[in-house]
């Protein structure tokens, strides 16, 4: 999102700074120069937002098709604590009980990266169902504006 904002608002910018020079040549021609930059810049922005919202909705239901585990504790190593936690506490554990724990500490990180997944498409829909109307709207009026001109 930043890198987008890096490169939108020197675009934006340059987009001004031309608009302006075209208004000081011609007052009328300029004005309308400046009027199809600002809504072709509209129409970049939109569409771009839409484009990542679509990437980022994509991005999250591969992670709720196939999710990646963030917890890698291996077996052993969770074996190991866990027998040292049960020498501290005077707990008595067994094998079973162990491996239980792991696998559902796993299946609760697997679920938890299906939560975040599924949250991240409701969020992603935002930046399609927002900015599309207003890139509707745009278009609607460039090609309004360029039969007005014909």
């Amino acid at each position: 999102m930043s890198l987008l904002l890096v490169l939108l608002v020197p675009l934006a910018v340059l987009f001004t700074v031309i608009a302006v020079a075209a208004n000081k040549k011609d007052e009328k021609g300029g004005e309308e120069m400046f009027k199809q930059l600002y809504v072709h810049l509209v129409l970049f922005a939109t569409l771009m937002m839409t484009i990542g919202g679509g990437i980022s909705i994509f991005m999250s239901a591969a992670d709720i098709i196939s999710p990646s585990s963030s917890y890698y504790e291996r077996y052993e190593d969770y074996k190991t604590n866990a027998i040292e936690e049960a020498k501290v506490s005077k707990e008595k554990i067994n094998e079973q009980q162990i491996r239980d724990e792991y696998e559902r500490m796993l299946s609760d990180d697997k679920k938890q990266t299906e939560a975040e997944a599924k949250n991240t498409i409701i969020k992603s829909f935002g930046f399609i169902i927002i900015p599309f109307p207003v890139f509707l709207y745009f278009n609607r009026m460039r090609k309004n504006n360029k039969e007005s001109q014909e």
